[in-house]
């Protein structure tokens, strides 16, 4: 019962720190289940993320997944609620906020304000899983290639990833 509490007492935090979307939380995700509660490790929390990332759906779902390796269906079914359903509740009040003072100079400075704070979250999420991800000089080169393209030109992420595992895996076996 209470890994149950702490599940969702975590998760409910992490769903609050979520400015700027799930990416924004990742460092303090992987903080709080690798490192405070010891539920993954490093290896397993970039598992689940990279499943997250190619699996149809939100992304963040990957939070069920950590649920449901701890608890079971009990902890993935609490972790969803506890990530998804205060956030949305937050949203929902904030947005009939924001609604209401349209013309409001506070709205214009919140808004250029959060604006940086939500690209620096992002930014540290990207850093943390790049951080357990690229281990290698090959995992270098492929990241810095893929950014590159990116930026370059917009080309279906989905190309660069099965070019990306294809190298890995030729570089892997040479």
């Amino acid at each position: 019962m209470n890994k149950l509490v702490n599940l969702t007492w975590v998760f409910a935090l992490l769903s609050i720190l979520a400015v700027g979307g799930g990416t924004a939380v990742l460092p303090e995700m992987q903080r709080m289940t690798v490192h405070q509660f010891h539920w993954i490790s490093d290896k397993q929390f970039r598992d689940i993320y990279s499943l997250g990332q190619v699996a149809p759906g939100p992304n963040m779902l990957m939070v069920m997944v950590i649920g449901y390796r701890e608890a079971g269906a009990a902890g993935a079914a609490l972790v969803g609620l506890a990530f998804f359903l205060p956030d949305c509740i937050l949203t929902f009040f904030a947005n009939r906020l924001w609604a209401r003072f349209a013309g409001s100079p506070w709205r214009a400075a919140a808004q250029r304000g959060l604006a940086p704070v939500a690209i620096g979250l992002m930014i540290s999420g990207t850093y943390a899983i790049a951080r357990l991800s690229i281990l290698n000089v090959m995992g270098a080169a492929i990241a810095a290639a893929t950014m590159g393209i990116l930026l370059w030109r917009h080309i279906n992420p989905t190309i660069l990833i099965s070019i990306a595992g294809i190298a890995y895996i030729i570089y892997s076996r040479w």
